[in-house]
């Protein structure tokens, strides 16, 4: 049975006298016990409960660890970090640890070990100073513990400015707006202007739209092949531009190039230049007697 739960219904003196002198608990009670006492579910509050003088506690403070409860104990008495008085802090610390440890020794063993480092630093600046081989001053043994403080100091204060931004669902919630639809789907209206605009540029590309008719003309290598052996008997050499009618357009420009190299591969007609970039000269191929 907890402190709490009998610290909220003290039994008054006139309840005393008017309560019954025979237990009216039922044997069998729809709901959920107080508490249980030696194993037995206890529905009712006893009217004799003695509740002990340390039996409740409040905590008004609340650390998050070692460094926390000393950064507490330094800005409290408006110490200086940079120069902390270690007999008065180190007093309070172990206090704290010491009353921590009758309520929760797992978490206290946290904190011993922050009390033994300042015992040391105590002990530390209790031994005469000596100096360095080097010839420099020795290093203050508090010099660790006030940057691992001021580090900490920052860190806290950077999530206490995080905490204050606005969270949703904490300082603000999320807007949800419903819009019923309407069944029967409502256009907008076309002015004559949009009309005509839209109806302009329909024409302007329908005008980009034209027509041609493409004429299938039958053309053979064979035949080309014929013309060139022909055009070739009567002359030595012939350049080889001439041997194109660029006038009869591209296909059968085409297919006349293609029945040279035709005749080439098959050693019907030698295709020659004098020297580099000079013309070309085709000729028919001597055959051997």
């Amino acid at each position: 049975m907890t402190a709490a739960e009998g610290a909220g219904t003290s039994p008054r003196p006139d309840d005393a006298l008017t309560a019954p002198a025979t237990d009216s608990t039922p044997d069998t009670v729809d709901g959920v016990a107080f508490a249980r006492l030696y194993g037995e579910p206890l529905f009712k509050l006893p009217q004799d409960l003695y509740i002990p003088p340390d039996a409740l506690e409040v905590f008004l403070e609340t650390f998050e660890g070692p460094l926390d409860l000393l950064l507490y104990l330094i800005r409290k008495q408006n110490f200086n970090v940079l120069d902390i008085p270690m007999a008065e802090v180190t007093t309070q610390y172990l206090g704290y640890v010491e009353q921590l440890r009758h309520t929760n020794l797992e978490l206290a063993a946290e904190y011993l070990l922050m009390a033994a480092m300042l015992i040391e630093i105590k002990s530390r600046m209790l031994l005469p100073v000596r100096k360095a081989d080097t010839g420099e001053e020795a290093e203050d043994p508090r010099a660790e513990l006030v940057r691992r403080l001021l580090e900490y100091e920052q860190i806290k204060l950077a999530a206490q400015r995080l905490d204050h931004l606005p969270q949703l669902g904490r300082d603000f919630l999320r807007a949800q707006v419903y819009i019923e639809q309407s069944l029967s789907p409502r256009f907008p209206d076309v002015n004559g202007d949009d009309l005509r605009t839209a109806w302009a540029d329909v024409v302007k590309r329908a005008k980009l739209v034209q027509h041609h008719r493409i004429s299938r003309e039958e053309l053979s290598v064979r035949e080309h092949m014929s013309v060139i052996l022909r055009r070739l008997q009567n002359a030595r050499f012939m350049e080889f531009c001439e041997l194109f009618d660029v006038s009869r357009g591209v296909p059968v420009v085409v297919v006349n190039f293609i029945a040279m190299l035709e005749l080439a591969r098959e050693s019907l007609i030698e295709i020659t230049q004098p020297e580099p970039f000079a013309p070309i000269y085709v000729r028919l191929a001597y055959l051997p007697a």
